[in-house]
């Protein structure tokens, strides 16, 4: 089922008109045609840690319309951002068909997906939305590329969980992680990730090569595999690297935090305004440069005791424990210590912004300090 906004609901229907003082009809004209003339991006799971920050930068550059699906409606503050507002689900494809029909979608962020701890306690849910869902979006930008006769570019987040490395030693050993190294994920959600990593390349080379529509237009797949996120803005529901950012925020708000895995479990994250930088990178990458259509890209790695030593240096009474889930750990002990982003960095120019020193001191503890103290 899809719930429009009101607002979008009225800009879909003929518009009165309206006279607005001493403007000048033609000026109004100009800015509006300028307005149209800017390609549509289509967000799914915009309300998401991502999405939200995403939308706050497409907007800021000015150069595309956004338009936006989510399970739930979109808060207002975000909704000036966007030019359509959608509450559904990827697995509607009439929804997704009818959003297609309206807007002359041109790149596609597909940000919607269940989660990795959620998709282990529900794995055929996981692989619905995250398999075929990413399914239905990869059908309609490939209809719109051949509409458009010429590629949409679909932007997909892929994760360290589609690495599984088999034990700590070999984890030491491995250091920084290749993308074509150790794709043997041991969750739902690293399952569903590498396959639809393998869906895009699919679409983009090899879509159809046997039938008549052989040389249409096809779509243009760029993934990026992030480490694990930390937003100052929204507070983690659902990842098994959300140790991170759920120590930062807990301690913000004074509250007692637990932690789920091991002092020593290391993985890689990224400061969100890197992780925004790196999706637009991505995008506006020169598809000739491109090698591969699968990226890692890395910030700095840090274990949950060098989390904890961080948020004890701002927040000194923090009360941090540790109570280590055997699976949730496991899961964590699977994925590299940090990430070869070497590909990246080559092929369209990656580099981080937010080291680790800049991200907690410049970003994460003065936004976090701010949030919690304005309520």
């Amino acid at each position: 089922m899809c719930i429009r906004d009101r607002t979008q609901e009225a800009r879909l229907a003929p518009q009165k008109e309206q006279k607005r003082g001493c403007v000048d009809p033609e000026v109004t004209t100009e800015l509006a045609c300028a307005t149209m003339s800017k390609p549509v991006v289509l967000v799914t799971g915009a309300n998401g840690e991502i999405g939200r920050s995403l939308l706050q930068r497409l907007h800021t550059e000015g150069r595309y319309r956004a338009v936006t699906v989510d399970l739930t409606p979109l808060p207002e503050r975000y909704r000036p951002l966007c030019v359509e507002t959608y509450a559904g689900n990827i697995m509607d494809k009439y929804l997704l068909d009818q959003v297609a029909a309206h807007h002359e979608i041109e790149v596609v962020f597909h940000l919607a997906a269940l989660l990795s701890t959620r998709g282990e306690r529900d794995p055929e849910l996981a692989h619905q939305v995250n398999v075929e869902g990413t399914l239905h979006l990869l059908r309609v930008a490939q209809n719109q590329s051949g509409r458009l006769g010429r590629p949409v570019r679909f932007i997909f987040p892929s994760s360290i969980a589609v690495y599984g490395l088999p034990d700590l030693a070999e984890k030491a050993r491995a250091g920084k992680v290749l993308e074509d190294a150790y794709n043997e994920p041991i969750t739902m959600y690293g399952c569903n990730k590498l396959y639809c990593e393998h869906l895009g390349r699919y679409f983009t080379q090899h879509f159809r090569q046997l039938g008549a529509l052989a040389s249409a237009a096809r779509l243009d797949f760029r993934s990026l595999r992030f480490p694990g996120l930390i937003s100052a803005e929204t507070v983690p529901t659902g990842g098994t690297s959300d140790f991170g950012p759920e120590m930062l925020h807990a301690a913000a708000k004074g509250e007692k935090y637990s932690c789920f895995v091991r002092e020593d479990t290391k993985i890689p994250f990224m400061a969100m305004p890197d992780a925004v930088n790196a999706l637009m990178g991505m995008l506006e990458a020169d598809r000739a440069k491109l090698t591969k259509s699968i990226y890692n890209v890395g910030s700095f790695s840090l274990s949950a005791k060098d989390i904890e030593d961080r948020v004890r240096k701002h927040f000194p009474n923090a009360e941090v424990g540790y109570a280590p889930d055997a699976v949730r750990n496991k899961i964590c002990d699977s994925w590299p210590e940090d990430v070869d982003d070497t590909r990246a960095r080559k092929d369209w120019g990656w580099k981080p912004n937010w080291d680790v020193e800049r991200a907690f001191e410049e970003y994460l503890i003065p936004t976090i300090k701010k949030r919690y103290s304005d309520r």
